[in-house]
């Protein structure tokens, strides 16, 4: 059985029960236009598409079409806005990078590329409209990197103060899983709006606790990143949740729907899923050094590539790696020192890095790795376990606080961005 959906789609088709869409069956059309830019028919159709396959394996029951339209095209608008800025950016993925993000993405996921490739397919979705949705949240991590990440800072001082003040030694063994739900409030909200956003939240807080599904009711009314996901926030310890949340999570047991909380993008509620216990402190470090060529104007993927190959003969040759790195490495902090980035812990360094790293023998060197920096050279030196108690405290007080930050600043900057930009829906009923 087959259902039009007309409300100003066009002749827009979608298979009911499984929402795939018969692309040969409706005219495209414009339904948003952004900045610059446009949202097609298609592209809004095969997205909610995609969404409901998601919701359909996780378990959640896909909300009215209405709703499911005016989620879908939020975040298509959102992602248009920054991909747009990454254009004028200047940021790009290559082929390279990408498909080592794939790969990545397979091995995760316990099956090698053409496997991987296959279940995409019997997912039912495109596998080059899968593969271009990873390229776009590459250049939307890159953006916000450069927009956000480099900009925040966490001093010496602030993580003694964390230390001291938000991390015990219980804290440290506990995490959090947690579902959130946002009611977005815009900067410069009229009275009367706020007034109806809260209670619009009280009642949401009001219809969980009498026992609604929380992934239902983040789907359908929640204007945070992970809606479309159930409003997961996956594990957390409570030095890696927004400042906000933390008292409030400290006193909840599990099952339990907290009040709405109040930030300067909405009101949050939050559901207490699960608890679980320690984490080891036992890490490996490693040692590593690198010489880094940066690409430009004058120097592509290739020429990067090729001077790196160059290196690795000279240095296979009997030439010193410590050497060639202080005279050929971009990276001009570790190239003083030879190229050593001394011991690293997991996490520290960017992913696709660190993924060579911890393939390479001690003393092995890698093919030429491309990061969002440029193209690598890298050599392990040495590895060791380590019961890293005092510095790993330290080291992940400074990753948390970073990572709180980013996340506070990503909300407003998004919001911000969002309520800034030309946005013209042609949608009649998203418009309401």
């Amino acid at each position: 059985m087959r259902k039009k959906i007309t409300q100003s789609i066009g002749i827009l088709l979608l298979i009911v029960g499984s929402f795939q869409v018969s692309a040969a069956e409706y005219l495209d059309g414009i339904v948003a236009v952004v900045e610059e830019g446009i949202i097609l028919e298609s592209e809004l159709a095969q997205e909610v598409a995609s969404v409901v396959i998601k919701l359909k394996a996780s378990n959640v029951q896909t909300p009215p079409e209405n709703i499911l339209y005016k989620q879908v095209l939020e975040r298509l608008i959102i992602d248009a806005l920054q991909t747009q800025l990454a254009q004028r950016a200047g940021i790009k993925v290559s082929d390279e990078m990408l498909n080592g993000s794939l790969q990545a993405i397979a091995q995760q996921n316990g099956m090698d590329f053409e496997g991987f490739k296959q279940e995409i397919e019997l997912q039912g979705m495109n596998y080059e409209a899968f593969k271009e949705s990873v390229r776009k949240e590459i250049v939307i991590n890159q953006l916000r990197s450069h927009e956000i990440g480099a900009r925040v800072k966490v001093s010496e001082q602030e993580i003694d103060h964390y230390l001291d003040t938000e991390i015990s030694a219980a804290d440290q063994k506990v995490q959090y899983l947690l579902g959130h739900i946002l009611i977005a409030v815009s900067e410069g909200a009229s009275a009367a709006t706020i007034q109806a956003e809260d209670a619009k939240a009280q009642s949401v807080t009001e219809q969980l606790r009498l026992g609604g599904d929380f992934k239902q009711m983040a789907v359908s009314v929640s204007d945070g990143e992970n809606a479309l996901q159930g409003g997961g926030l996956g594990w957390r310890t409570l030095n890696q949740l927004p400042t906000l949340f933390v008292d409030v999570v400290k006193t909840m047991s599990k099952g339990d729907i907290a009040d709405p909380i109040r930030s300067p993008g909405g009101l949050h509620i939050l559901k207490l899923i699960d608890i679980t216990g320690a984490r080891s402190h036992i890490i490996t470090e490693t040692q590593v050094r690198h010489i880094l060529i940066k690409t430009n104007e004058l120097i592509n993927d290739q020429e990067a590539q090729r001077r790196l190959q160059l290196i690795s003969a000279r240095i296979a040759d009997g030439d010193d790696f410590a050497v060639l790195a202080k005279a050929n490495s971009d990276d001009t902090g570790s190239a003083l020192k030879g190229g050593d980035l001394g011991w690293v812990i997991p996490g520290l360094l960017v992913p696709p890095f660190e993924k060579a790293m911890g393939k390479l023998e001690v003393n092995e060197l890698s093919e030429p790795v491309q990061t969002q920096f440029g193209w690598h050279l890298i050599q392990v030196l040495e590895r060791r376990n380590k019961d890293n108690k005092e510095q790993q405290k330290r080291n992940q007080a400074r990753d948390d606080i970073r990572k709180r930050k980013i996340e506070e600043e990503t909300g407003l900057w998004l919001r911000r961005l969002r309520d800034e930009a030309y946005v013209d829906i042609r949608l009649g009923a998203l418009n309401e």
